[in-house]
């Protein structure tokens, strides 16, 4: 077990990070573009979103960090949510609590390198193409 292994509860006790689960890896993996490219002029943060995707498939993450990103992108993902996407106005909201609550909790390992492979890959979303 390594230092990036173990982080503190509360109490001080240390508790030991689980791995990114790889059905949270084959989630983002499988439906984040997807539903990016069907969504993007109706989310806000599709640019923190992408960056998220960027850094949660960085190997240079830590652990923890990827961990926390695909939670928050499968979160966006899963059809399942507190406010149903289909809902105008209010659908994305959740999602982009999420996000932003994950993002100010772990967003210093957001690069500017993940950011700039978001842009570019929402640039390319947006003309029509693909994010490859």
């Amino acid at each position: 077990m390594t230092a990036e292994d173990v982080t503190p509860r509360i109490d001080g006790t240390p508790y030991r990070v689980p791995a990114p689960s790889d059905r949270h890896e084959r989630i983002v993996r499988e439906g984040f573009w997807a539903k990016l490219g069907r969504l993007i002029a109706r989310v806000p943060f599709a640019e923190d979103a992408a960056a998220a995707y960027y850094a949660a498939f960085d190997p240079q993450t830590p652990r923890r960090v990827r961990l926390t990103l695909l939670a928050a992108l499968a979160y966006f993902v899963l059809p399942v949510d507190a406010v149903p996407d289909v809902i105008l106005c209010l659908g994305f909201t959740d999602d982009a609590a999420v996000l932003a609550a994950v993002l100010r909790t772990v967003g210093a390992h957001v690069r500017e390198e993940h950011r700039l492979k978001a842009r570019a890959a929402l640039g390319r979303l947006r003309n029509g193409g693909h994010r490859a």
